[in-house]
Parts: C-alpha cells; structure tokens; sequence
C-alpha cells in the first residue's frame, strides 16, 4: 500500500478550480466503514445541515466493508476514482499522512470562523501530523473498553463483572474464568474481541497491554513478538480458546450484541447495537494484566484528497463537520479530541445509552491514559506477514514461542525500512 500511495502523491489537481461558476453543482463523496442507521442518520443531519447553508453543495457518505475497507479505498483511489474525503484507520495513518495523497488542512482549519484548533488535544492529533502540518482530523479518539451480558454472567451463577470492578477483582485471570463458567454452563460464547475473527489480530492490542507488549519498538524498528511479554502475552490467549474454551475458536462466530457471547471488546461506537428490548449490560474498562491496569485507544482520521474531484469544497465540508457544534453531536458515538467536550457532563448528554460512570471510567479515563493501536509505515504489507505466521499459532498443538520468533523473522526487514 505504501508505494501504491506514494505514486498518489504526484496525481494531486489544482486545488480552488472546482467553482467555475457560482451555480455549479458540486457531489461530495466520503468513504466509511459504518453502515450502521443510527451513524449514517448523525452524518446525514450533519450534511443536511451543510447542504442548506451551501445549496449548490451535497454530501454523500459511502459504505465500504470493513474487513477490506483500506485495500478498497487505496484501490480507488489508484484508479482515479478518490472519494473527496475519507475515514481511516490508525494503523494506515503512517502511509496516507506521508504519501502526499492528502490535502494539508492546517490553515483552512485555523481560518474557519469559531473552529477553535487550540480546542483539539495535541495527543490526538500527533498521528495525523507531518512536520506540523495536519493532513487529518482525528475525528474519533475512542477507548476500547468490555461490554458485559449480565444476564449471561447471572445465569452461569457467577459475580457480576460490576461487582468483581468495584472489588478490585477485575482482572484478566478473573475475566477469562468468568468466560469459561459462561461456556460451560450455557453454551454461549465467553469472550469475543470484536472485529479480531483470528485475522486483524492488532485488535489484540486490547489483551497484550495487559502485559505491556507490543508488536515493534516505539520507534517501530525492531520486532516485539520474540519478546518475553508478548509470548505470556499469546500464551494466556492460547490456553483460553484452546483449553479454557473461553473464546471461540477459529471458525467460530459469536456475536454479542445479538446475545451469543458474554463480554466482547469494542468501543463504544457499537453500543448502537445493543437491543432495545434486550439483555442488562454494562461496560467496563479493559482488566488489568501482570503488568498493571492499562488503556487502549483507536484513532480515525478524516482526510480530503488532493484529486478528489472538489478538494477546497471537501475541505470546507470537513470544518464544517468537525467544528464545536458538530463534534458534539459526533461525540454521541465518537469521542472527540477537542478537550472542551472530553468532561462526563458533556458526553452523558450525547451519550444516554452510557451511565456517567460508564463514561467516565472507559472513555475520559481512557483517552487519558491509553495507547494508540499498532501503526507502521507498511502496515498492510507487515499486516498480512504477522496474519500469516499467526495462522501457525492458532491451533491446538502450537509451539507458540518458535512461531512468534518466526514472525520476527518475516517482518523485520519491513521494520528497519
């Protein structure tokens, strides 16, 4: 991907020709994951709401799959058909941010009347920055935190997840038996790491802090799954699939929101899902690992094109959307990155499917306090590398050091890159 981007950079068109006129029609098109209705309805009011202030401008927003969703929209974009602006991932930030394929937007943001750029949290914006110019906006800085059935856990007999929390008991050993109990007595899926499925393994991510490792060095030059860490790490996620049957194995689907699994680990931008007339719920924060309590965020940027078909327009559109007003409506199922909005009182109002301790243990405290997901220049090449060697481990019978060593050795070339 990262050559494929690199080639985008030098296709870029004269920003400003898109308003020949002043009554030219002008489509907007933004690429996203969701499909979900209650997201694409907040977008749509948003871009309603640009529409009547702009009449001669539309937005429209433009579902792609999430499983393939970066390799979809870098293919796009390739074949001369960029959206004018798009969503994406953390873990592609490195590669879009230096391809030159993104418009700069610092200086249309801080010309934005009552945008207020000092509001965003410098922490947020590091990933989306080149040389101090912003190439993106980090339009959702969400924690990943654990939604609980408590129906499912009160069945199996146990302590709620609430009680084992608030007793200081809440940790990764206390997490995975509570899985196991759940699967025993029921029959239902313990734990599932959503949108993990034993192939976006940096989802993982969400377990591994626990024992505070990591796939590469902070500098991302030298490979970290040979590390002691992160072989406990695996180890613990191998013997709960495989021996406690506290997470589904491979080929195995579970899907909490529809209630065939106790907990799962996802960010609140999913608490769309949940059923109204459904289980009792709860959200926690992530247990605590050997190493200590920790917190994991994923971050996704907004960008605009430079050969989009309307970049200054797309621009306009971004500020628009990310500005004050917009971004407290966004916080809904989003959390900001601008520091006026990051406070329990503000998200209880946008968020009423959250409790305020809810939100202020997972969310405040986690944006606070938490690590970015795995990024890399590369990523969808070292992705597939690890995703590979992965499959060695993910069965029974694997010697899971020999196999992370072995992932070191295919992907630490990329790395020293």
């Amino acid at each position: 991907m990262l050559a494929t981007l690199s080639l985008l950079g030098v296709l870029g068109v004269p920003i400003g020709l898109e308003r020949a006129t002043a009554q030219e029609s002008i489509s907007l098109r933004v690429t996203v994951w969701t499909g979900n209705k209650a997201h694409l309805d907040l977008f749509n009011g948003i871009a309603e709401a640009y529409t009547k202030a702009h009449p001669t401008v539309t937005v429209a927003f433009d579902t792609l799959p999430f499983e393939n969703y970066t390799t979809t929209l870098t293919t796009q974009i390739a074949g001369g058909n960029a959206p004018d602006l798009a969503w994406i991932f953390e873990n592609s930030a490195p590669d879009f941010v230096n391809s030159g394929a993104l418009l700069p937007l610092t200086e249309i943001l801080k010309s934005t009347p009552n945008y207020d750029v000092g509001d965003i949290a410098p922490s947020a914006l590091a990933l989306w920055q080149r040389k101090g110019e912003v190439f993106a906006y980090p339009f959702s800085t969400s924690p990943f935190g654990v939604f609980v059935n408590n129906d499912l856990i009160q069945k199996s007999g146990q302590k709620s997840a609430g009680e084992m929390l608030s007793s200081g008991s809440w940790t990764w050993d206390k997490l995975i038996e509570a899985a196991r109990i759940v699967n025993a007595k029921t029959g239902k899926a313990g734990l599932v790491v959503r949108d993990f499925d034993y192939k976006g393994w940096d989802n993982l991510a969400t377990i591994w802090g626990g024992w505070n490792a990591r796939p590469w060095s902070e500098d991302g030059k030298t490979c970290g799954f040979d590390k002691p860490e992160m072989a406990q790490a695996m180890s613990f996620i191998h013997k709960a699939v495989f021996n406690d049957k506290a997470m589904p194995e491979p080929g195995t689907a579970a899907d909490f929101f529809a209630g065939d699994a106790a907990m799962t680990i996802t960010q609140i931008s999913r608490a769309s899902l949940l059923p109204k007339d459904g289980f009792s719920w709860d959200l926690l924060p992530l247990p605590a690992g050997p190493s200590g309590s920790y917190a994991v965020i994923g971050q996704a940027g907004i960008g605009v094109f430079k050969n989009g078909k309307h970049p200054e327009e797309a621009a306009r559109f971004l500020a628009f959307m990310t500005n004050p007003e917009n971004s407290e409506k966004l916080a809904q199922f989003f959390p900001p990155a601008r520091q006026k909005l990051l406070k329990t009182d503000v998200l209880a109002k946008t968020n009423p499917l959250l409790k305020p301790e809810q939100i202020e243990r997972v969310v405040i405290k986690g944006i606070a306090t938490g690590e970015v997901k795995p990024s890399h220049t590369g990523f969808a090449q070292i992705q597939q590398l690890v995703r590979a060697g992965l499959d060695q481990i993910w069965k029974p019978d694997a010697d899971i050091k020999a196999g992370l060593t072995a992932i070191c050795g295919r992907i630490a070339p990329l790395l020293a890159r």
